[in-house]
């Protein structure tokens, strides 16, 4: 029997990358999971290796007309949804001066819209099964900005604020709110640093964290959680 057994999550973006790790690991401790992707075929095929209690709903955060497809689907196939993982991301990079607004847009409406609908979405079944826990990936990049990053930054910063005004907002219907904010991650996101993926932290690390929380007491609330490589190469 798992820690989680009855218990319903959507992770989105979670056929690859971080939302997999902890979509695999969600599953392991009993949940249903619904996990999502802007491919169907994709979406279906990561529920598929991930087991029996997962399910592939298509779905773009972009778009909230989608997000409201997804959580009608999430009551037709478990009942509503008791955690809620926004972990679908995206970044591109370069100078203000050079960005597109089209790529502009698909930074911030992924990495910021898409959490606000997913939650809008989520906050009412939550309410209505007595309560739930809210996970918002975001990154050190969400307080550190560096050049040509100025959409990624913005947008994680923005994830930060709203993390932490939700978590305001909804504590007392018995809805936790933490947000992640990893460094360098194994992924096909951050791929390019050669060697990488001996020293960056990887998926299962950052599920480890999202399993320990949901353990965690309920009078207890970490609502910020910041995640580094413990022996990133050295500068210079």
């Amino acid at each position: 029997m798992g820690s989680l057994d009855g218990k319903v999550a959507v992770v989105t973006g979670g056929n690859r990358g971080i939302g997999r790790g902890i979509a695999e690991a969600l599953h392991a401790e009993g949940a249903t999971v619904v996990v999502t992707a802007r491919g169907s075929s994709a979406a279906m095929a990561a529920a598929k290796e991930i087991g029996p209690r997962a399910h592939g709903v298509l779905c773009d955060v972009r778009a909230y007309e989608s997000v409201q497809r997804l959580f009608r689907e999430v009551a037709r196939l478990a009942g509503g949804a008791d955690i809620l993982v926004n972990n679908a991301g995206v970044g591109l990079f370069g100078p203000v001066a050079d960005m597109e607004p089209e790529d502009w847009r698909t930074v911030i409406e992924t990495n910021l819209n898409g959490p606000f609908y997913c939650c809008r979405e989520a906050i009412p079944q939550m309410r209505a099964r007595g309560g739930g826990y809210i996970f918002n990936i975001s990154s050190l990049a969400g307080k550190n900005p560096f050049a040509n990053g100025a959409a990624y930054n913005a947008s994680k910063f923005g994830l930060n604020g709203f993390s932490e005004a939700l978590m305001m907002e909804v504590r007392y219907d018995n809805i936790r709110v933490s947000y992640l904010m990893p460094g360098s991650v194994a992924t096909e996101f951050g791929r390019g640093a050669p060697g990488k993926e001996d020293w960056a932290l990887r998926p299962e690390d950052v599920a480890e964290v999202v399993i320990g929380l949901l353990r965690s007491p309920a009078r207890a609330l970490w609502s910020r959680v910041e995640m580094r490589p413990s022996k990133p190469p050295r500068k210079g």
